[in-house]
């Protein structure tokens, strides 16, 4: 039976107003509620008060619909920029970002293509390429961060320095390069070198190693980790600088810097190749395999210089102006029939494998760059055109005075001398200036059409014209117009004052009278091979009747005189057992710094055998202070023993007869 509930107490509620309403009695008895049906206690309406009663407020809450609804488009719209920059990515850009991202996977690296080979005539190397390497960094791994040193490129550029030859300072700033992730700290560098570096980085990455295994991975790295090598070539000289003059070197860029080497770089240089592979953190990957166009090789090249030949010119050139205190001297040699050069040499010369030793001045090659008057040598091409044109013969009577007033000048020769009384031939052969002076005004009934007749014959052998071997910084000399001629230049010009030349037009005069009168340009190159192919014959060098063969021979025979004859200038040049035919040359120098005259070239010119011309050799010698500074005295031991050294070498044979004297002097009483 539920337990009995405690009576309630009833609490009068307010007073009823209106009208028909009954009057509350001033006082009631209590009255107890009646009990509710069931046992529970009867829970008061919810939100609603009983007067007189405390009651706790409860809080309501807003919706959290609008919340979600908010959170929601949020969300729809982070993903829709989502979708929208995929979609851009994949779809609309996806090939520039396919070809973004293969440039920053992939790298290209240019294969350098060998370098041909440049030999003399029997195939002897004079220029070869070797392997070598250029030496290359990555900068960033020797930064604080990669190389866990804070001062890994001035460790490393100590380390390098004495090896690499290179300022420790230069090789630093390099390493410490900001964003850069490859420098190159030598260029075509020796194997030898290589692995000088090669060791000592195994060495530091041995202590690197060791200090991991106990320090962990806050560890040095190794200071040379970030030092690497690509494949290159190396330019190098066999015989030091045995035809340095002729060959050029090659420069910083590999490209030629002079000479045959830039005359003919292009055929030399070959086609880079290139091989582009994919890699990660600097490195190669090598399983993600590679695209490679090779490298195409140079061009081999064959020059017409004969290597013995070129030791033994260089060797006399380079002691006489030793000798002589001189400022340079060159000596060619040439074959008569062919045109070809067997020899060019300079003194001084420098060494093409060790440019930083070289003097400036001596870099180039003298005997086709240098412009000066010839002096006697020329007056062969006068004579050339008296006999052509038939003004006189090789006996005509000359009367040479002790001095010759021409214009506003008084002309002598080398010496003083009492009037001599020569023929022609003695006039060349005591290499007479007033006698050149006096055949060549027989050329025309005016002195300005003999000059015109003079420069005619001049061009024709090649003077004022390139030589035709297309070297690179070759004067082709100068011979003013005949109407520009001075007063004094109507009158020294024939005798090699007056008009410049270079060492390889004086050459080729006498190579010209050597060949009968035909002028073959000269010729450097004798033929190139490629590197799959035959060898391929240099173009034939173009020919030019200068003079007949008949004045050609004549000339030859009174060449003769100036080397056979006692009254000659050209004694010393004289070779037992054969006939030798030459020419020498006193002029005075334009010194080229102030353009004046200071000084005196000296030169012989002439070849051999005289009556069966084979070798022509020329020499000039600029400026000599010690000694003789006539051409006959210190150019024409230099003739004879270049000479006969290629008279020997190429196994010429000795002349089989004598020569039948022209008269030098007549008697003027008969």
């Amino acid at each position: 039976m539920p337990p009995e509930q405690p009576p309630r107490r009833r609490v009068p509620g307010p007073a009823r107003s209106g009208s028909g309403t009954r009057p509350r009695p001033e006082s009631r008895a209590p009255q107890r509620p009646a009990p509710r049906p069931s046992g529970r206690p009867r829970r008061p309406a919810q939100g609603r008060a009983r007067p007189g009663t405390r009651t706790s407020r409860r809080i309501r809450l807003g919706s959290h619909r609008p919340r979600l609804r908010l959170v929601s488009l949020g969300l729809t719209l982070v993903m829709l920029v989502f979708v929208v920059r995929l979609l851009q990515v994949q779809a609309v850009d996806a090939s520039a970002y396919t070809a973004k991202a293969e440039k920053n996977r992939f790298t290209s690296v240019t294969l350098a293509a060998e370098r041909g080979e440049i030999t003399d005539r029997a195939g002897v190397a004079l220029a070869s390429s070797v392997d070598a390497h250029d030496i290359t960094a990555d900068p960033k791994m020797f930064t604080p961060e990669d190389s866990r040193v804070d001062n890994a490129p001035e460790q490393a550029a100590a380390l390098l320095a004495p090896i690499l030859d290179k300022e420790a300072e230069t090789l630093e700033k390099q390493l410490s390069a900001p964003r850069s992730r490859f420098a190159v700290l030598a260029h075509r560098q020796t194997p030898q070198v290589w692995n000088q570096i090669s060791d000592l980085k195994s060495v530091l990455a041995e202590k690197a190693e060791k200090a991991r295994t106990t320090k962990g991975a806050d560890a040095p790295a190794s200071v040379l980790a970030g030092v690497f090598q690509e494949p290159s070539s190396k330019r190098v000289y066999p015989n030091g600088n045995l035809a340095a003059g002729i060959l050029g070197y090659v420069n910083a860029d590999g490209h030629g810097g002079g000479g045959v080497e830039s005359m003919l770089d292009k055929k030399l240089s070959g086609q880079d190749g290139e091989i582009t592979y994919a890699h990660s953190g600097g490195r190669r990957v090598p399983t993600a395999g590679s695209q490679e166009t090779p490298a195409v090789p140079g061009t081999d090249i064959e020059l017409t210089i004969d290597r013995d030949i070129q030791w033994a010119a260089q060797r006399a050139i380079s002691e006489q102006v030793t000798k002589s205190e001189a400022d340079r001297g060159y000596v060619i040699v040439q074959n008569t029939r062919t045109g070809e050069v067997l020899a060019m040499a300079n003194a001084p010369g420098f060494d093409p494998n060790d440019l930083s030793q070289a003097d400036g001045t001596a870099m180039g090659n003298a005997a086709l760059q240098d412009a000066f008057e010839p002096g006697s040598t020329s007056k062969v091409m006068s004579m050339a055109a008296v006999l052509e044109e038939k003004a006189a013969v090789p006996g005509t009577h000359v009367t040479v005075p002790n001095r010759l007033h021409r214009g506003d000048r008084l002309f002598k020769d080398d010496i003083d001398h009492p009037t001599w009384y020569l023929t022609l031939n003695g006039v060349l052969a005591k290499s007479s200036n007033i006698g050149t002076i006096l055949a060549t005004g027989q050329l025309g009934r005016t002195q300005p059409e003999a000059n015109q007749v003079l420069h005619s014959y001049l061009r024709k052998f090649g003077i004022g014209s390139p030589t035709g071997l297309g070297y690179p910084g070759e004067t082709q000399g100068i011979l003013a117009a005949p109407k520009d001629w001075s007063t004094s230049q109507q009158y020294t010009i024939p005798f090699g004052q007056g008009l410049s030349i270079n060492a390889m037009q004086a050459a080729s005069v006498y190579s010209t009278i050597a060949n009968g009168g035909v002028r073959i340009e000269p010729t450097l190159v004798r033929g190139t091979q490629g590197p799959d192919g035959p060898f391929t014959p240099a173009t034939a060098p173009k020919k030019t009747r200068v003079v007949s063969e008949k004045t050609a021979k004549t000339l030859a025979t009174m060449l003769e005189s100036v080397v056979g004859d006692e009254a000659g200038t050209g004694t010393k040049a004289r070779i037992p057992g054969y006939r030798v035919a030459g020419k020498t040359g006193t002029a005075n120098r334009v010194d080229p710094e102030t353009g004046r005259y200071k000084g005196y070239t000296a030169s012989f010119a002439g070849f051999a055998p005289a009556d069966d011309p084979q070798i022509t050799v020329y020499c000039a010698i600029q400026n000599p202070t010690e000694g003789s500074y006539f051409g006959g005295q210190i150019c024409g031991p230099i003739y004879k023993e270049v000479m006969e050294f290629a008279l020997k070498s190429l196994q010429v044979p000795p002349t089989g007869k004598t020569a039948a004297p022209l008269p030098v002097e007549f008697n003027p009483g008969e």
